[in-house]
Order: structure tokens, then C-alpha cells, then sequence
């Protein structure tokens, strides 16, 4: 039988076990405390739906229900409203990966919400807030990201749909010691204060040992060629993955999951040439390649905005528009601010992402573009392959 490709061949070869994201802890903990909220009795374990379908088990490490007068839910929020509530929790599992969130109890409690508001979702202690633009949310925003919003409208839709409720909620997240946890991470630079974000794309935590990954796309480079491959894309990570297959219409053995690890992808290329590389990711992470670095993890690269301003103004940015990408909060504020005055960084980024990656491949006849996008998936910038 043919080896796997993509994503799940990786983890295969890997040698690594897998793990739940916060976003998919969450979601369990929301599921089971509407659930009691409405029924009285919290499912252990309680099952999830993530995005591709996966149906995990959660057991639950904690719940609670109190009535409007009882005591208040541990983990609770003081400013949250009265009246009847369930609390679950469910400890995070991050597999093999080094996650700083691995073993936390994450929490949801969930009460009653106005008629016709739907999923309200509130920050509790341990959760961030967003204080500055530049992120997927708007300011003052609890830092639940949007998938796993999504995913817990999704299971509170379920629930509601099962046991007769409205679907008008209020969640409310918590992670214990999160504020803590969240001084070990970007958090409070980026803006989002009094606690750690709630994240994840697919549920499921893809585990980065350095030299097991790296084994894997390896792995993954031999399978696509033993197929006959002769276009490969490196992504950074699930979304970039969809667009990538949308883009090019690549199988999944044609995959390669690059993570933070392009070097990685572009040495082994060099010496087991395909013929065309596509390079999909988000634009931070690619404007750290652009910028010479082949390991993007924020632990050993960083987004270098007065780069990103040098290159605002090659692109015909003034002054002040280059003054406001080098003072941005993230990347992503930066690429925006460049699209609204009509500056293409997005392709500029792309096209020095592409120099780079063509830079470790001198020699070896590898063709390559490049896509960037934003954390929804939309595309902000493109460099197709060089002519001959």
C-alpha cells in the first residue's frame, strides 16, 4: 500500500501524537454546560464536531450548576449576569507539542442570553481582551479567535436543536492561571490583555518537534515525487492549505503541512527537485521569509516592520504611510493599512518571499511563487514564477 501524503502522512511519519487546540477544549466545555443548563445533566465525555469533520470525545475535569441564587460558578466572571448557569471545563491536552497551555483547565460557563441575540461570548478570567487593532477581532473584544467562535455557535446550535432551546446564549470562557500562562506568550505585546487567547484553525494541535517534523517533510517531499508529483506546495498552516488546493487544485499528497520550518521544505527541495513550488502562508510569517529568516516561529524570528516600511515605500508609500506600517501592532495591521492607500506590500512581500526561497534553491530547477494571506484566508498578496 502507497505511503500517506499531506498533512495526516506527515503526522504519520512524525512519530508524534496529536493534540486538542483551546479553541476545541472550549467548544466541549460550551457543548456540555448548555447541555446541563438545559437538561440538567452534562454529558462526560461530551463529543465535538471540528471543521473536517472529526467527531473527538472531551472528558470533563469540572461542572457545575447554580441557580440565580446559588453560589457563583468557579471561574466565573464577577461582572457576569445573574441567574441560572452551567460551568464545564475540560483540561487541555496538546499532545507532543511544547504547548504553554498543555494541562490547562479551560472553562465555559453558560447562562440564558437576550431573545434573538444568538452566541454572546464573554471573556472570564484567564481569557484576553483586544486592545489594539491590527487582529482578527475588533478592540475590546474577548481574544476568542473566529473558528472556535464558530465552532461553539456550531455545538450550541446542536444542543439547541436536540433538547428544545433557543440558541440565545451567553459563553463564557475562562482558563485557570491564564493570565499567568499568557506572560510566557506574545499576548500582551500584541494587545490583548488579562489573559491568554483562545485559538485554532482545525481543533486539532499538529505537534513541532523540530527534527520529527522536519523528518516528516522530508517524508512528504519523497511521497508527492513517488507519485509522480510535479507541483508541491508548502503551507503554513490549514487555511493557507484550502487556499492553496483553491488556487492550484493540488491533491492531498501534494501537500506539504511547512509549519514554521520553509528551510526545511526549500533545503530537501534543493536536493529532490519537483518542478514547481508554491509557498502558502500567512503574511507575517512570509514577511519573516521575505526578510531572510527560514525558521517563521516566534520564538526565533520576528516580523521586522521597519522592513516592511522599506518596502512600503518601494512600493510608492510616503512618509507618513511608511512612519504608520513601521509603528503597527502586527503584520496584518500593516498590510492593511498599505491596501487602503493603494500600496501592494502584499505582493512586495510575496516577491522577496520568492527571492529568498529561489535564493536556497539556486541550482536546482524549482519554480516558485508565492501566496499571502490574511488569518480569514482572503489572499493580500501574490508573486507568480519567474519566466525563463
Amino acid at each position: 500500500m502507497a505511503e500517506p501524503g499531506g498533512r495526516a502522512g506527515q503526522l504519520k511519519s512524525s512519530g508524534l501524537r496529536h493534540g486538542w487546540t483551546t479553541g476545541a477544549c472550549a467548544t466541549a466545555a460550551a457543548k456540555a454546560a448548555y447541555t446541563a443548563l438545559l437538561t440538567g445533566e452534562f454529558p462526560d465525555p461530551v463529543t465535538i464536531t471540528l471543521p473536517k469533520g472529526q467527531r473527538p470525545a472531551f472528558a470533563l475535569a469540572a461542572e457545575e450548576l447554580r441557580s440565580a441564587s446559588g453560589p457563583a460558578a468557579p471561574g466565573r466572571h464577577p461582572g457576569a449576569p445573574d441567574g441560572p448557569s452551567a460551568m464545564a471545563g475540560v483540561v487541555k491536552d496538546a499532545g507532543d507539542d511544547p504547548d504553554v497551555t498543555h494541562g490547562a483547565l479551560i472553562r465555559a460557563t453558560v447562562r440564558a442570553g437576550e431573545p434573538g441575540a444568538g452566541v454572546v461570548f464573554r471573556a472570564g478570567p484567564g481569557v484576553g481582551t483586544v486592545t489594539k487593532a491590527g487582529l482578527p477581532l475588533p478592540v475590546g473584544e474577548p481574544a476568542i479567535n473566529p473558528v472556535p467562535r464558530q465552532m461553539i455557535r456550531d455545538a450550541v446550535a446542536e444542543v439547541a436543536a436536540e433538547h428544545g432551546g433557543t440558541g440565545d446564549v451567553v459563553v463564557e470562557v475562562s482558563v485557570d492561571h491564564g493570565e499567568e500562562i499568557a506572560r510566557s506568550t506574545w499576548n500582551p505585546r500584541l494587545g490583548i490583555l488579562g489573559g491568554l487567547s483562545v485559538l485554532g484553525t482545525t481543533g486539532i494541535v499538529v505537534p513541532y518537534s523540530c527534527s520529527a517534523w522536519i523528518d516528516s517533510i522530508r517524508r512528504g517531499v519523497d511521497v508527492a515525487r513517488a507519485a509522480g508529483r510535479t507541483h508541491v506546495a508548502g503551507c503554513t498552516g490549514s487555511t493557507s492549505e484550502k487556499v492553496a488546493v483553491a488556487v492550484h487544485g493540488l491533491p492531498e499528497d501534494a501537500l506539504l503541512d511547512m509549519g514554521d520550518f520553509a528551510g526545511a521544505v526549500l533545503k530537501y527541495l534543493k536536493r529532490h527537485p519537483v518542478p514547481r513550488l508554491t509557498i502558502a502562508g500567512g503574511f507575517a510569517k512570509l514577511s519573516k521569509l521575505a526578510a531572510g529568516h527560514l525558521d517563521l516561529h516566534s520564538a526565533r524570528s520576528q516580523v521586522d516592520k521597519g522592513y516592511l516600511a522599506d518596502l512600503a515605500r518601494r512600493g510608492g508609500a510616503d512618509e507618513a504611510l511608511a512612519a504608520a506600517v513601521a509603528a503597527a501592532n502586527t503584520g496584518l495591521e500593516a498590510v492593511q493599512l498599505c491596501r487602503a492607500a493603494g500600496v501592494p506590500l502584499g505582493d512586495l512581500v510575496a516577491e522577496a518571499a520568492r527571492a529568498t526561497a529561489l535564493g536556497v534553491l539556486v541550482g536546482s530547477p524549482v519554480a516558485v511563487d508565492v501566496i499571502c494571506i490574511d488569518r480569514a484566508g482572503t489572499i493580500v498578496g501574490r508573486a507568480e514564477p519567474l519566466g525563463p
